[in-house]
């Protein structure tokens, strides 16, 4: 069944983070409404603005991964339809609303520790930022551009 690039912006705030309170959905919905509007990289390269592309793009979202690390995913956004929360930090999104302690970002990560990693990804595109409950928030560096 095909969702809605709605329904699958819902599905993946509350796999990403349901857990973590309504500034931390809104967190992670800035992050991937930043790469919507991604004006240079790999985001506007790929994504070329569209929502469901950034949803989508391959090995970006746990949530979008069946299997992990070689196990599978118990975790998924089909397997966890969303509730009336995670419509709602949607729609706030999708109406241009920002969370500032994500703004600009375009990565978060859960490190499963107390610190967050100075760069993330590996390759040293993003600088850490923030963080907010369980997840750190990065934005570009440099060498994004040339991604």
């Amino acid at each position: 069944m095909a969702y809605t690039a709605r329904e699958l912006f819902a599905r993946m705030i509350k796999c990403e983070a349901g857990g973590e309170g309504l500034n931390g959905m809104r967190a992670v919905a800035t992050v991937i409404m930043n790469r919507v509007h991604a004006a240079y990289g790999e985001y506007q390269r790929v994504c070329q603005g569209d929502l469901r592309r950034v949803l989508e793009q391959p090995y970006q979202f746990t949530c979008m991964m069946s299997t992990v690390y070689g196990e599978q995913n118990p975790q998924t956004v089909w397997s966890n339809p969303p509730e009336q929360i995670h419509y709602e930090v949607v729609d706030w999104a999708l109406s241009g609303n920002q969370l500032m302690g994500a703004a600009e970002c375009l990565w978060y990560m859960n490190p499963f520790s107390p610190q967050c990693p100075n760069t993330f990804p590996r390759n040293g595109t993003g600088r850490i930022f923030n963080r907010i409950g369980e997840h750190c928030f990065y934005q570009p560096t440099e060498l994004y551009s040339q991604t």
